[in-house]
């Protein structure tokens, strides 16, 4: 008795039928539409007008005539011997069987093999001779530039302002527009006067969190003091509207409005501005 072992190596028609039964299905449809282009392009031809034919065989010329073009350049790019000189390009060399023809390199890899070597050169000179920068040290370069050009706009952006940046303004205009915003949105707490209500008094020297311009922004960006005091303004007013109002509460300094509160905190000297001149 003999037994036969199934290895598993059998064919993948046999092991997948279903994608046999598909290519030859994709196969037939091909031969199919194929036969039926051709088949409706002799019938279109027999129906075309003598006129319509010779403008038809007219059109052909000129693609034969586009097509031997590019012939020529092919042939002037590669500079390919035809298929029937190939005898004359055999050499002697024989490895079993295979023959090796002695083709001359193409005009196109010579160029592009010169231009390779010219480009190494410049390359070579440019860089490692003339000390040229590479991309390394451009990407810094640009790097430490553009942080210089940024420090610039930000001392002039108002939507980028900072408690480190923001200068005092004087000019009327400016601080009639702080008027109006501190009217709309600190009177409530401060008194229309700034003389104080739920807020402190701030029309006196005594301030909690500081005076001047550069401490007043910084308390309306970040609110005062924890769990208690004013909220904290930079969701609502932008950096600039913030200077402005700030720039007016400073003006009020010595108004000395009607029944004030009476004042809080600790009394703000202006270091910068009280220190003698050298």
């Amino acid at each position: 008795m003999e037994f036969f072992i199934d290895s598993g190596d059998r064919p993948a028609f046999i092991k997948f039928p279903m994608v046999s039964v598909f290519l030859f299905v994709f196969l037939f449809l091909l031969i199919a539409i194929e036969i039926t282009v051709s088949a409706i392009d002799k019938i279109t031809y027999q129906l075309l007008t003598d006129e319509q034919k010779a403008k038809l065989e007219e059109v052909n010329s000129i693609s034969i005539a586009e097509s031997e073009w590019l012939q020529k350049v092919m042939k002037l790019l590669t500079k390919s011997e035809p298929i029937e000189n190939e005898g004359e390009l055999l050499l002697d060399h024989d490895y079993d069987g295979i023959k090796e023809l002695d083709n001359n390199l193409p005009p196109w890899w010579i160029y592009l093999f010169y231009a390779c070597i010219g480009f190494a050169a410049i390359y070579l000179v440019r860089f490692e001779i003339l000390g040229a920068d590479d991309q390394e040290m451009e990407l810094k370069k640009e790097m430490a530039q553009a942080k210089i050009e940024v420090a610039e706009y930000m001392k002039t952006a108002p939507d980028l302002m900072d408690e480190k940046t923001v200068t005092l303004l004087t000019d009327a205009p400016s601080l009639a527009e702080g008027k109006t915003i501190y009217t709309t949105n600190c009177a409530a707490c401060h008194r229309a006067d700034a003389g104080g209500q739920i807020g402190p008094n701030l029309t006196d020297d005594q301030w909690i969190l500081g005076g001047g311009i550069k401490n007043i922004f910084h308390t309306l960006v970040n609110g005062g003091r924890d769990g208690k005091g004013m909220i904290s303004w930079k969701g609502t007013l932008k950096p600039k509207e913030m200077q402005k109002v700030a720039s007016y509460i400073i003006s009020l300094k010595g108004s000395n409005p009607k029944d004030p509160k009476a004042p809080e905190g600790e009394v703000w000297v202006d270091e910068v501005a009280a220190k003698p001149a050298k």
